[in-house]
């Protein structure tokens, strides 16, 4: 099990770098911040990219990623040039985490994106296959749907072998959602109530998930299932205890994501330096 703290915020790129920092000396795995354009009520947001060039330049172990990029809303050519260079920045610790997206950002509706759940799932599924073409550093070109591309060669290549790894959201148990998840790198579990919302991912899920997965994924690549979630750091066996259900049923990573307050400076610091709920292994 490795362990990734989500950064929720900070009023200066600066300051995220800093925490970035702080959480490679506290013993985690990955620093991570977050993809968004403009929600309202969240107070201060940096574009990710730029931000995590930042925390690049003050961690030299971590893995680095934004949870979670919603591809749609992107030029799948401008993402591929920015995880490039990310990649070379850290020396091949960028991880890519992508999904559909929350539409409560302005990023969506307010400016024209489309909305609809079909046509941003076919802009991922293209979008994909165009990063991992232009990734390869050789000549590459694509028709689909919604993007053509002549073709073009992007250099250099990425740092990653035989690709940044890339975690994609499954809504368990849609077949074609989790069949997306089956030719990339990592699983970002989902799951919906009758009514739309959210619904709390158990271990139980996970291990249903996982069985899925094994089932029928045949590349033959490292995959991560990466869990998140909230755990006391001032109660280390309760944090433990919770991290632990997740590993058994075969969580590779958790996030430790303060996505509700309290979440001001003072206490994204002190669970930071409280370190991962790290179980016995």
């Amino acid at each position: 099990m490795r362990y990734g703290f989500i950064i929720p915020r900070g009023d200066e790129v600066e300051t995220i770098a800093e925490l970035a920092h702080e959480i490679e000396a506290a013993g985690w795995d990955g620093a991570f911040y977050w993809d968004g354009i403009c929600i309202e009520g969240v107070g201060a947001m940096f574009d990710p990219w730029v931000t995590m060039a930042a925390m690049a330049m003050r961690t030299e172990r971590v893995r680095l990623g934004a949870m979670l990029t919603p591809l749609s809303r992107r030029r799948p050519w401008k993402i591929a040039r920015e995880t490039m260079t990310l990649d070379h920045l850290s020396h091949g610790r960028l991880v890519l985490p992508v999904g559909l997206g929350a539409i409560d950002d302005g990023g969506f509706g307010k400016v024209g994106e489309p909305t609809d759940r079909k046509t941003r799932a076919e802009l991922l599924d293209e979008s994909l296959a165009i990063l991992t073409g232009l990734w390869s550093g050789k000549p590459f070109s694509y028709t689909g749907k919604h993007y053509q591309l002549e073709e073009m060669t992007f250099l250099p290549p990425i740092v990653q072998s035989p690709r940044i790894p890339i975690w994609v959201v499954g809504l368990w148990p849609s077949a074609k959602s989790m069949d997306r998840v089956l030719r990339y790198d990592g699983l970002l579990p989902n799951k919906r109530n009758p009514d739309g919302s959210g619904a709390e991912i158990t271990p139980a899920d996970i291990g249903e998930m996982r069985a899925y997965i094994a089932e029928r994924r045949t590349q033959t690549t490292p995959f991560d299932i990466v869990c998140e979630g909230r755990t006391p750091g001032d109660i280390p066996a309760k944090a433990a205890d919770t991290v632990h259900s997740f590993a058994e049923a075969g969580a590779t990573w958790w996030m430790e994501a303060m996505w509700e307050a309290p979440n001001e400076l003072t206490d994204i610091r002190t669970r930071i330096r409280q370190g991962p709920p790290r179980i016995e292994e």
